[in-house]
């Protein structure tokens, strides 16, 4: 069973690698063996981050919004390493809360371009060079399936994220590519750092958690480790749930 969940030499693309979250990803895949394609908007937070790793990654800046950047990243995967097993659509972002009365358009298509578009066209790139056993995985959120007032930008673009997992889980079954979700709860880093720095919505999120506390960053990778390895290989169209419990109470 130990060496299912291996994913020592899989070739994985993660998006949204620059910071939070993303980084927290790339040192855990770098550490378990992996050949990293690191994407964020920005080379130097790519540059600072590959030079904590042990491996070689790949260093691609761009914006996950742009079809032909998600294309070339496909390519120079291949180029580089031979293919691509593994895609991490983990890019997003999620501004301070606003009301529906004062969220601009610019602010709703920069969250849905990002979180939904972005991730739609990275599995879409990811798709085009995949081989049979790939693996396909898209970072949600518990607020798309709860949402909370004042993220409805962040909200509709999550909840059409789980969406789109179930719907490319059923295009690409039958080429053996899986694809699942992972619906993160309240870490304190990453989108909910300036979260947890706020007093009275940390205690609002502990008290609304069933393990009493917030996400950590040991807390995050093993899901995604899951999913990337052959351990997963009869999960598909799923959305796991990394919260602590928060959706249930």
């Amino acid at each position: 069973m130990e060496s299912w969940a291996d994913v020592s030499g899989r070739r994985v693309v993660l998006t949204g690698a620059g910071r939070g979250l993303g980084r927290i990803l790339a040192s855990a895949f770098d550490a378990a063996g992996a050949h990293l394609g690191l994407v964020a908007r920005t080379k130097d937070s790519l540059d600072d981050l590959a030079q904590t790793l042990k491996g070689d990654p790949l260093v691609c800046a761009g914006d996950v919004r742009d079809d032909e950047f998600n294309g070339r990243v496909a390519r120079q995967m291949v180029e580089r390493f031979g293919g691509v097993d593994v895609w991490i659509c983990n890019a997003g972002i999620s501004p301070e809360m606003t009301s529906v009365s004062d969220m601009s358009p610019e602010t709703w298509r920069e969250i849905v371009d990002i979180n939904l578009t972005g991730t739609f066209l990275g599995a879409q790139a990811a798709a085009r060079v995949m081989e049979p056993g790939g693996r396909i995985i898209i970072t949600g959120s518990v607020i798309g399936d709860r949402p909370r007032a004042g993220l409805s930008a962040y909200a509709a673009s999550k909840s059409g994220a789980h969406a789109l997992t179930q719907a490319l889980a059923l295009e690409l079954g039958p080429r053996d590519i899986t694809v699942n979700a992972v619906a993160l709860g309240w870490f304190d880093t990453g989108l909910g750092a300036h979260w947890h720095r706020d007093e009275r919505r940390e205690n609002d999120i502990v008290d609304h958690t069933s393990l009493g506390r917030w996400g950590t960053a040991g807390d995050l990778p093993g899901a995604y480790l899951f999913l990337a390895s052959a351990a997963s290989g009869y999960v598909t169209g799923t959305t796991l749930t990394v919260d602590g419990g928060y959706s249930l109470i």
